[in-house]
């Protein structure tokens, strides 16, 4: 089995593009890692033996996205003892049952629950690269290199800007 360090988990095929979303971010960054769709609720044991694998697979942190009663990450965290990052769609009530079951986990279960959409998928993705760069100086330049060109591209934003 190959391995992986950060393993994107969605609790339905239809949160694929969210999936995409933090697949790219990891990529971007040279991280392994892969797409896996495991309901919470339609496939709990799924889930637990997949959480053992990864593990032993080597993987670090998981990004799980879901929507609706948005348990999937909770259920991950309940079965890992590695980050898990959260990040609700927005499907139903805009997002907001997703959002809300998703960052009210109870004491000693702790999720890090990112924005809905697209963005908390890209922001998840790039939060995992920090998280790995704590220990790995090279994913700590690659995180230098993304931020210096962050300002760049503001930068090159502003002086474009039709200001009339």
């Amino acid at each position: 089995m190959d391995n992986i360090q950060v393993s994107v988990i969605l609790g339905s095929d239809s949160d694929v593009d969210l999936g995409k979303a933090a697949i790219k971010s990891l990529r971007s960054f040279d991280i392994a890692c892969e797409l896996k769709v495991i309901s919470a609720h339609r496939s709990p044991d799924v889930l637990v033996d997949y959480l053992k694998i990864s593990k032993e697979r080597g993987c670090k942190a998981y990004i799980a996205i879901a929507g609706m009663a948005a348990h999937l990450a909770g259920a991950v965290a309940a079965h890992s003892s590695s980050p898990v990052l959260g990040v609700p769609t927005e499907h139903s009530l805009n997002g907001l049952d997703a959002i809300l079951s998703t960052l009210q986990m109870p004491a000693g279960v702790p999720v890090a629950t990112f924005a809905a959409g697209t963005a908390g998928a890209t922001n998840a993705g790039i939060f995992a690269a920090q998280m790995l760069g704590i220990q790995d100086t090279e994913m700590a330049d690659k995180m230098i290199d993304f931020k210096k060109e962050l300002r760049e591209k503001t930068i090159k934003k502003d002086q474009n800007l039709d200001r009339d």
